[in-house]
C-alpha cells in the first residue's frame, strides 16, 4: 500500500483540480450541467483514481488505476479544449491547463512503466 499524497504525479493532478474548478466558477449558469459538470467529473477523477490505485497491494491493481487516470486526463484536455473554442475561457487559461495536462499525462505514463 503507497500514500497516495506522497505521489508528485497526485499532488500535480490534485491543483490541476482545484484549478479547473476555479475557472470553471466563472462558465455560464447554462453549463453547469454540461462542460463544467463533465469537467469536474473528469479532472478529478484524476487524482482519485491514483488514490484508489495506490490503497491496493499489487502493482498490476495499481497500473490498472492509473491507466484509467491516464484516460481521464485526456478527456479532461478535450473539454478544455472544447471550453476555448466555445470562448468560455481564454487561450491563455487553455495554454496552462493544456501544459500541466501533458506533464501529468507523462508523468503517468512513466509511472505505469515503472510498475511494469
Amino acid at each position: 500500500m503507497r500514500d497516495f499524497k506522497e505521489l508528485k504525479v497526485w499532488e500535480k493532478a490534485h491543483e490541476l483540480t482545484l484549478n479547473v474548478y476555479r475557472v470553471t466558477e466563472n462558465f455560464p449558469i447554462e453549463e453547469k450541467f454540461g462542460i463544467v459538470s463533465q469537467l469536474r467529473r473528469a479532472v478529478s477523477s484524476v487524482p482519485t483514481n491514483i488514490a484508489e490505485g495506490s490503497g491496493h497491494n499489487s502493482n498490476k491493481e495499481f497500473g490498472r488505476f492509473l491507466k484509467i487516470a491516464s484516460a481521464s486526463i485526456s478527456e479532461v484536455e478535450y473539454l478544455v479544449l472544447l471550453s476555448k473554442d466555445l470562448n468560455l475561457i481564454d487561450k491563455e487559461i487553455w495554454q496552462s491547463i493544456t501544459d500541466e495536462v501533458v506533464i501529468i499525462r507523462k508523468m503517468l505514463f512513466k509511472l505505469v512503466k515503472a510498475l511494469d
